[in-house]
């Protein structure tokens, strides 16, 4: 079977009628994720096994996601958010306590991610992929060393109005930050000021703020652009002259998860699929569509071995370890959120 995608206006103008429990059919699982995100056999193949119809809403941003829910959209079985998203979900009580760990497919989580510090006992989400958030350059125009931060804070003539940088607040000032030698989660008025000078400066450059990379990218719109590791590796699928780069000065690591929204009516039905990609060869289906780790044990023997040996997989040796970002203080979210507003206005 296709994958169905539901767009969210098609949701809501379906009324409370897609609300009601009479809606959600035993069979049906709806899950709100990034696009080009859920392999189409992974689908295919939970449907076949389990008898049930999987529908796909996509958002842009994790911040887009958090404020759906936050206002009480419903109708989703599952979600997909990021490491520290998932912690705020779990402070705020508006995901499920599903007790991962008590699933039988949970002896395939590598140990590493376990005990992980938004959700310490997995009672509430499972490793669906990880990563890391650095930028993409397009090597037949970015001309020199690239392995800095500078080649977009201080770009070069012919990458003036070629930049893209993602739609995401924490990413970009933590970018930032990086570059100027700042601590995250700051909330030190002045270093922030300093934050907000660069990125105004460096906005007239930019020619959008993006989290749909790869196009641009592959259109020559942009020569450079945030990224994530998977989809820029798919990105140079399409165009060989893009290399993703690990800058010396650091980078953002991040675990995305699988939960179950509050609410959630096909929670058995959720709870079968998150037991379902826990399984190794299940779970090498992430990795060889979005291209991205998926903190499986085993599941190496089933994905494609050439991605393995891909630069965009593996950091080189004298660059630092990705760094995993937990939610800031609030006065440094309240920071983060000034700045943000300023720079999008």
């Amino acid at each position: 079977m296709t994958v169905k995608t539901l767009s969210r206006t098609a949701i809501l103008a379906l009324g409370t009628a897609i609300l009601a429990p009479t809606a959600h059919a035993e069979g049906d699982l709806y899950i709100y994720s990034w696009g080009e995100y859920t392999p189409p056999d992974l689908v295919d193949k939970f449907e076949a096994e389990f008898d049930v119809d999987i529908h796909i809403d996509t958002y842009d941003s994790m911040e887009t996601m958090v404020a759906k829910l936050r206002a009480g959209a419903g109708g989703y079985d599952i979600i997909v958010p990021g490491d520290g998203t998932m912690q705020i979900l779990i402070a705020e009580d508006m995901v499920e306590k599903i007790n991962v760990f008590a699933m039988p497919n949970f002896a395939h989580v590598d140990e590493r991610w376990r005990e992980v510090y938004w959700d310490p006992k997995r009672e509430y989400s499972a490793p669906w992929a990880w990563g890391s958030t650095a930028f993409v350059v397009d090597t037949d125009v970015v001309q020199g060393e690239y392995d800095t931060l500078a080649v977009l804070f201080d770009p070069a003539d012919a990458v003036k109005g070629k930049i893209n940088m993602l739609r995401d607040l924490n990413d970009v000032i933590n970018m930032a930050l990086r570059y100027l030698d700042l601590p995250r989660c700051n909330d030190n008025p002045e270093d922030m000021k300093k934050v907000l000078a660069l990125l105004q400066t460096q906005k007239e450059w930019v020619k959008s703020f993006d989290s749909e990379t790869k196009e641009p990218l592959v259109s020559g719109e942009a020569a450079v652009s945030m990224s994530w590791n998977g989809y820029a590796m798919r990105a140079r699928d399409e165009k060989p002259s893009l290399t993703y780069v690990y800058p010396k000065e650091g980078f953002t690591g991040w675990m995305d998860n699988l939960a179950v929204p509050k609410g959630a009516q096909n929670i058995e039905n959720a709870k079968a699929f998150i037991n379902f990609v826990m399984a190794p060869e299940n779970a090498a289906m992430i990795t060889n569509y979005a291209r991205y780790s998926n903190g499986i044990k085993g599941s190496d023997a089933f994905v494609d071995p050439d991605l393995a040996a891909a630069p965009e997989m593996t950091p080189p040796a004298d660059v630092p370890a990705p760094e995993f970002i937990p939610v800031c203080s609030p006065e440094s979210i309240e920071l983060y959120d000034r700045i943000w507003t300023k720079l999008m206005n």
